[in-house]
């Protein structure tokens, strides 16, 4: 099979390359390799069971038309300031001109036009000023919330929108190796679990996001293409009462804490905040368990979730940041039998594990209902764990009653994107025509900067 350009992945830095090729007029053969399914078959039967049941091949969550993004809270950054470090490769000014261009496109497939965190400014700095305080740093960023089920329905009028106007899209099958001649890429192999098969282009794409991280680290160690170890997050998913999150919630909807406490001083920030969210589970490969959260637009909890997240950099001798965040993943899995553990931040600081008696004795009930009551100090790195309890204790200056006992602390909650491809700002890698893409290339974290990246390399390959 030959294509012009071949796209592997079909999260939002995949989807945007080519929906910015047909924009422009581009009459380029575009071929999308994804190996989950379509955005309407996909499917998580927790919503009836109750319960995580593990779907093989893969978890419908993670994987499929949009990635990881159908199924998330479905927030979209407006600032360049939030989303990684694409804008210190492209420019600022460029990456802020482009989330505006991408924003308007999301907007004609049936977005929110609501904004949420704008105005209010006297509130704002009264935020801000208690964080200042604390130590730490504020970002306040416009929102334009999708909606976890909203976002569903946009992704497939995209998904109809590409199919409709010439895109062919494979699911079921996966990229299991890419074709080398020298320093030049000619294609993709990919492979269903039955078969391989050859897909020569002028132009490769890998866009695999946070799940194929690993798998992009992986091939580009194998054929030499220039790389670095970058950040890895490790954290917790943190749920609190509405009422307690109620001003910060009202004012900013999303508020971005940063912060680097004493004594190791490593970066620690608040990251998907989900007003009357869920806590919600994932599940990536050899069955690691994670947990995440969910926000819709219409259906809401009592309670706000949102991760603390510790940045992790290693270097000599050890350059293998992923694979250690997927250790501190299984040893919590291993206590939770395979499920995310929930403890409550009191019995931390008291040195005890929590008893499931103790939470259904709370005002604060878990909306992730099969997360198990345990310690997940036993599993997670003090490093960490010391940075995740000062940080917490610094919020509760800005978010009084943040701290409590009864504030709910899940884990594992971790970020796969410590794979830094090297590029330039047109983003050639070292391999000539082989572009890497979204989280999965490092660079970018969450939907929207994902995006921005799809519509500039949309944009030179048309």
């Amino acid at each position: 099979m030959n294509k012009d350009v071949v796209i592997v992945g079909a999260g939002p830095a995949g989807i945007f390359t080519a929906l910015e090729m047909l924009k422009k007029g581009s009459k380029k053969k575009i071929l999308i390799v994804e190996k989950g399914s379509a955005i309407e078959n996909r499917y998580c039967p927790k919503s009836k069971t109750r319960h995580c049941v593990n779907c093989k091949p893969y978890c419908h969550i993670t994987t499929g038309f949009s990635g990881a993004g159908a199924f998330s809270d479905g927030k979209l950054s407006l600032s360049y300031e939030v989303g990684g470090d694409l804008p210190s490769l492209i420019g600022e000014e460029l990456a802020q001109e482009t989330i505006n261009y991408a924003d308007k496109i999301y907007l004609e497939f049936g977005a929110d036009e609501h904004v949420e965190g704008i105005g209010n400014s006297e509130a704002v700095k009264d935020i801000r000023k208690r964080a200042i305080q604390a130590g730490l740093k504020l970002v306040d960023c416009p929102i334009r919330h999708l909606g976890t089920e909203k976002a569903q329905k946009i992704y497939y009028e995209i998904e109809q929108y590409l199919l409709n106007n010439g895109v062919e899209i494979i699911f079921g099958y996966e990229c299991t190796n890419i074709i080398l001649d020298g320093d030049l890429c000619r294609g993709i192999v990919i492979s269903n679990g039955k078969g391989e098969k050859e897909i020569t282009a002028e132009h490769t794409v890998i866009a695999t996001g946070r799940r194929g991280a690993e798998w992009l680290e992986k091939i580009c160690s194998k054929y030499n293409i220039a790389h670095q170890p970058g950040t890895v997050d490790i954290g917790v998913r943190v749920e609190v009462r509405n009422e307690i999150m109620e001003n910060v919630n009202d004012v900013l909807y999303e508020s971005k804490l940063i912060g680097y406490p004493k004594p190791f001083k490593n970066k620690v920030r608040t990251f998907c905040q989900n007003p009357g969210g869920f806590v919600s589970q994932e599940n990536y490969d050899n069955d690691l368990a994670v947990v995440n959260g969910h926000s819709y637009k219409d259906l809401k909890s009592d309670n706000t979730n949102l991760a603390i997240l510790c940045s992790h950099n290693f270097s000599e001798p050890f350059n293998q940041p992923i694979a250690y965040a997927q250790k501190v993943g299984e040893l919590t899995n291993m206590l939770g039998a395979g499920h995310i553990l929930v403890q409550r931040f009191g019995d931390i600081l008291d040195g005890k594990r929590t008893w499931q008696k103790e939470l259904s004795q709370s005002n604060l009930k878990p909306t992730l209902p099969d997360a198990v009551a345990g310690d997940i100090t036993a599993a997670m790195p003090y490093r960490a764990m010391i940075n995740i309890i000062n940080f917490i204790q610094a919020v509760d200056h800005v978010v009084p009653g943040f701290a409590s006992t009864e504030t709910l602390l899940y884990s594992p909650e971790l970020k796969f994107y410590s794979n830094r491809v090297k590029m330039d700002k047109d983003f050639n890698t070292n391999v000539r025509e082989l572009y890497c893409l979204g989280d999965s290339s490092g660079w970018t974290r969450g939907l929207m900067m994902a995006s921005i990246m799809g519509v500039l390399m949309g944009r030179r390959l048309a």
